[in-house]
């Protein structure tokens, strides 16, 4: 027993021997490996120096690259390779060259591409050994793509070739000309099916009572969708026309083989863009409808108050519209100061150029704007005017019609619209006619200058008069009457009439004035004129007969007075005659 455990502990020794052996081995050949490895790179820098130090560029023929040249500091990649495209498109249009004699031409310095003795391009070891090939490898390797590319420049050239491709271009023109017309009458009739089963059931989106979406702009995004999805398919249809056309001719077919990178690079691109923006564009979606729906209430809240529907204490009705458009500003400014980070670009220069570049302009150019937009947001706190008040702004006089962020607008007496820049209202003076004539009136003045022969009672009792006579004025509170000035040869009586309506002021004012006309030439009273040199030899007044001279009588009737009895409205009326003029009759 003890010899076989003594056998047996030999082994097991033996064992782990072989085993530490065989470790030692792979360690040191690994070693070994890596050790030549690094000699190798140390021995070898300028290959991988020269890769990145001068790029590759290719050779382009008929639009398919035949292989890809490096570039030296005097001679660059680019320039290179085109050169060597040149010079072999020369050897293919020469067909007295014939193919077989592109060969090789091997010196102690490079290994040449000839044809026809004629020398194409250079293969150098520093090639070779960007390759990790031999050079004259490399270069019958070229030659053999050059040998390839002349014999397919000159077979596509050839007429039978032209003609074919020809032939196939009209028809592929077409086919695409069909399948578009096909698509059109597709998308109308697509449209129209949609619209026929779905255009009904397309509602107002509302939460409780506030409207988030109108039903009208759901539909225009579903139609926008029909429309797109049409136009896409148009869209697929010519790019395989073009791409199938290009790839025939021979001088276009480097374009149609570019045509995939110069379409659908830009959508890949896109495309990622859109993939990597969906969760910034999850986020500001649903900040949009927040701030929809808040500026929604905001807009109730504040329309029931400007309706009186809301009682709001401390909050005039007149301020509503201002107080939503400011409310509306803050949301939105808000929203965009959050939603900054998450629009795709905004940490870019190019954006944040931009932005500068904006603001800049907005800063510079728009100090009006600026002003007006605060002039409009403050003018329902200043309760200046509101709409339907007849004002005067400046030399403006008008019914207010509409009150904008950065313009009132009024109507004038001639019914003209007059536009005012809010910033020039804030500034200057606004007299409201309309504002203290609905609870204490409007006063209506005007003024005459009277002789200092005339008593002065006998006039204010004729002015009174004429206000009398005057439709719309107020008999309570009273008409009045100052002695505005004693002047060189006249005193300046004004009357003042209380109406409580601007509407229609001047048609009173006009009617006032034909009172006063004749109220005075009733009583033989002359209105001066502001100055004179001497008294008249007569009175410059209209006599009683005169009143009606033609053509007066078309226009305003023939009036006639009781003989012996003072004027007045009571005593006169109006009998419309056959021919068409007024015939005088007795009044009451």
């Amino acid at each position: 027993m003890s010899v076989d455990r003594e056998s047996h502990t030999v082994l097991r020794a033996r064992s782990v021997l072989r085993r530490l052996v065989g470790a030692a081995l792979v360690w040191s050949t690994q070693a070994a490996a890596q050790d030549s490895a690094a000699v190798q790179r140390a021995e070898s820098p300028a290959i991988s120096d020269a890769a990145v130090e001068y790029p590759m560029a290719p050779v382009v023929v008929d639009g398919a690259t035949l292989f890809r040249v490096r570039g030296v500091t005097s001679l660059p990649a680019e320039r290179r390779a085109a050169d060597i495209a040149d010079r072999i498109k020369a050897v293919a249009a020469n067909r007295a060259i014939p193919v077989d004699s592109i060969g090789l031409q091997d010196t102690p310095q490079a290994t040449f591409v000839v044809a026809a003795g004629r020398r194409l391009f250079a293969v150098v070891d520093a090639d070779a050994q960007i390759e990790g090939l031999t050079r004259q490898v490399l270069a019958e390797a070229e030659r053999q793509r050059v040998v390839e590319a002349v014999r397919a420049f000159r077979r596509d050239r050839e007429s039978a070739v032209l003609s074919r491709g020809l032939l196939q271009a009209l028809a592929a023109t077409a086919a695409v000309v069909v399948v578009v017309v096909v698509l059109r009458r597709a998308v109308r009739r697509l449209r129209a099916t949609v619209d026929r089963r779905f255009r009904a059931k397309v509602h107002d989106v509302k939460i409780s009572t506030v409207e988030v979406v109108r039903g009208e702009q759901l539909w225009y995004v579903i139609e926008r969708l029909v429309a797109f999805t049409g136009t896409l398919s148009m869209v697929a249809a010519v790019y395989v026309y073009l791409n199938y056309v290009l790839l025939i001719f021979p001088w276009t077919r480097g374009f149609g083989r570019n045509l995939s990178n110069v379409v659908l690079e830009p959508l890949a691109t896109v495309g990622t863009g859109i993939v990597r923006f969906i969760p910034s564009l999850v986020f500001l979606c649903i900040l949009a409808l927040i701030t929809r729906f808040v500026i929604r209430v905001a807009g109730v809240f504040f329309r029931g108050v400007a309706q009186g529907t809301i009682n709001f204490q401390g909050m005039e009705p007149e301020w509503a519209p201002s107080l939503e458009r400011i409310l509306r500003f803050v949301v939105i400014a808000f929203a965009l100061i959050i939603a900054y980070p998450y629009i795709p670009g905004s940490g870019s220069e190019a954006f944040k150029g931009i932005g500068l570049v904006v603001g800049l302009m907005f800063s510079l150019g728009s100090p009006a704007l600026v002003g007006n937009l605060v002039a409009g947001m403050s003018l329902a706190f200043r309760r200046a005017f509101r709409v339907g008040d007849r004002v005067k702004i400046g030399e403006h006089v008008g019914e207010v019609t509409q009150v904008r962020l950065l313009t009132t607008y009024l109507r004038s007496p001639k019914n003209e619209e007059i536009s005012i820049p809010n910033s020039a209202i804030l500034n200057g003076e606004v007299v409201n006619y309309s504002a203290l004539a609905r609870d204490k009136g409007l006063i209506l003045h005007t003024t005459v200058g009277i002789g200092y022969e005339t008593p002065w009672r006998q006039v204010e009792a004729m002015l009174l008069e004429s206000a009398r006579r005057t439709s719309g004025l107020l008999s309570n509170p009273a008409p009045f009457v100052l002695q505005r000035a004693l002047g060189d040869f006249a005193v300046t009586y004004e009357i003042n009439a209380f109406c409580d309506s601007t509407q229609g002021l001047l048609g009173r004012y006009s009617e006032l004035h034909r009172n006063i006309l004749d109220v005075f030439n009733e009583y033989g009273v002359q209105i001066m004129t502001p100055a004179y040199e001497g008294d008249a030899e007569q009175p410059k007044i209209v006599p009683r007969e005169q009143w009606f001279a033609a053509p007066a009588p078309a226009y305003f009737g023939e009036r006639v007075v009781e003989t012996g009895a003072p004027a007045g409205p009571a005593d006169l009326s109006l009998t419309p005659r056959r021919d068409g003029v007024s015939q005088p009759t007795t009044g009451d």
